[in-house]
């Protein structure tokens, strides 16, 4: 019996639909997890960093282009809210009760120790991921590396990278004896960071710590620094510094003092040498805790990394105009040299 005309016609469209069917079944399985969570909401993501738009743009794309790798889509899946301090820590708390006014679901961090404390301090429920705070649990950021607990992970930054730089100094003039080095009173971190004992008497090196709490303590940081006749600086990873750079590294170069900073703006702007996190693979990794967060794993549960490489970044302009020749060993370990 020869099936009419009207009813093949049917049976094919039958066909199609049942095809269409499976497809639409194959390609929810096929669909990461991530695109699931994702779908249900637009997240709203709060960057809280100490930098301004300019200083950030590279890290905020690298950020961007790691949460297109996992799915999302910017102004469908996830829309970026920004609060930028423009090197002010003062404006930090204002800044976390503006994101916190937009409803964000979750808060990134970036910028050292005091963004962390801000938000830490403005809520105890909004997932909070750091970029690159120092020694998160003697900061008493975090319970543990591996059992954050409460609302905080991301990545932190060792001590030890203070007694890195002062490996790094040593190995620029082997005859050095004295280091200067500029903190803030209000972030006994940073003194942390260059206080180990075994290393200091390994190399014979005395450091002396100059306090700089305001700008205006400058100028007497500045001639405490000169009475001490160091032959080495170190400027901490700080706000206060990042900020008033432009007057720091103009008399780290008039003193023709050799000078380490943790910033790697403030030796694009002529500053000799920077050793800090790879800041761009750092937001790829907080990109990364987002999704998982978004996925619904809490952020306690999160175990904090530290960064596997550190970059060194060397000013060959600045070396040549304050008479300091590098070695050949530290060229060579260099990750960017600016010439």
């Amino acid at each position: 019996m020869t099936s009419s005309p009207s009813v093949t016609a049917w049976s094919t469209v039958r066909l199609r639909a049942l095809g269409l069917v499976a497809s639409l079944i194959l390609y929810s399985l096929a669909a990461p997890l991530g695109a699931e969570v994702q779908a249900t909401k637009s997240w709203r993501i709060g960057i809280l960093a100490l930098g301004s738009a300019a200083s950030a743009a590279p890290f905020m794309d690298a950020f961007r282009m790691a949460l297109r790798e996992l799915g999302w889509v910017e102004g469908r899946t996830f829309v970026l809210d920004m609060a930028l301090a423009e090197g002010r820590a003062d404006r930090l708390p204002a800044l976390v009760a503006q994101l916190l006014d937009h409803k964000v679901d979750v808060i990134i961090t970036g910028g050292g120790n005091a963004p962390v404390v801000a938000a830490k301090a403005a809520t105890k429920t909004v997932p909070i991921v750091m970029t690159g705070s120092i020694d998160a649990v003697e900061s008493e950021l975090v319970r543990s590396l591996a059992h954050p607990g409460g609302n905080i992970t991301g990545v932190s930054v060792p001590t030890d990278v203070g007694y890195k730089v002062i490996e790094l100094l040593h190995e620029l003039n082997p005859s050095l004896s004295r280091i200067v080095v500029f903190v803030r009173n209000t972030y006994p971190t940073a003194r942390r960071l260059t206080t180990k004992a075994a290393v200091l008497a390994r190399f014979r090196i005395i450091l002396d710590h100059v306090d700089v709490s305001e700008p205006a303590d400058l100028p007497r940081a500045f001639a405490a620094a000169r009475a001490l006749h160091a032959g080495a600086m170190i400027v901490g990873p700080d706000a206060l510094f990042l900020r008033e750079g432009d007057r720091v590294i103009e008399f780290a170069n008039s003193a023709r003092l050799p000078s380490v900073y943790f910033y790697p703006e403030m030796v694009e702007a002529g500053g000799l040498m920077c050793y800090s996190i790879g800041r761009a693979e750092v937001w790829r990794t907080a990109a990364r805790y987002v999704d998982q967060i978004a996925k619904g794993t809490k952020a306690a549960d999160l175990p904090v990394q530290q960064p596997s490489k550190l970059e060194l970044v060397i000013n060959m302009k600045t070396a040549r105009s304050i008479g300091v020749t590098l070695p050949a060993s530290l060229l060579l370990r260099a990750d960017k040299v600016i010439q």
